[in-house]
């Protein structure tokens, strides 16, 4: 039943998340929406799509198999992953092939997700881990989607929040302020 789940969650999140890369746009770029969706072309906006998704999946299992002795570690680990993997393989591929290759940025997203989901997989499969790492599951995660909301409004310093059209940050790199 938990594979079923984890399945689910992939699709999931990769439906949800490949929709909040264009809500921002649909919405008229409204202020709310763009605390979850992408706002420019930027890596860290491109990280975000999995981060919103993935807590409202997690919301979403709590009733079905949230009982799992593992489930906010395996959830926690989920999420870091693919925050992880995202950049990881966009900056190796920018590396080996010199430039974006668009199907290549695309496919990234999708191994971050089904990464992220496999692991959920194999950690609430396990034998019962510490019940302190639930609790530093819940602090990480509540760190990770509250930096996420707020590096939106305030981007950090670094080449990762940097939309590559613009050469700005955050909702002032969204080419629509810069036609």
């Amino acid at each position: 039943m938990i594979i079923l789940f984890e399945f689910w969650g992939f699709i999931f999140i990769s439906i949800v998340g490949t929709i909040l890369h264009f809500a921002y746009d649909w919405s008229n770029h409204d202020k709310y929406i763009s605390l979850l969706s992408s706002v420019n072309e930027s890596i860290w906006e491109h990280m975000k799509l999995v981060v919103f998704p993935s807590l409202i999946w997690l919301l979403i299992e709590v009733p079905f198999i949230g009982n799992n002795p593992n489930f906010l570690t395996a959830k926690c680990i989920s999420l870091i992953v693919m925050v992880l993997v995202i950049p990881t393989l966009f900056y190796l591929f920018k590396y080996i092939f010199k430039k974006n290759i668009l199907i290549v940025d695309i496919l990234i997203f999708y191994v971050a997700v089904g990464l992220g989901q496999y692991l959920s997989y194999l950690f609430l499969g396990i034998n019962d881990l510490p019940y302190i790492f639930n609790y530093f599951s819940v602090l990480i995660m509540i760190g990770i989607y509250g930096y996420f909301l707020i590096a939106t409004i305030i981007p950090g310093k670094g080449e990762i929040y940097v939309d590559p059209n613009t050469k700005k940050k955050g909702i002032e790199g969204h080419r629509y302020l810069n036609k």
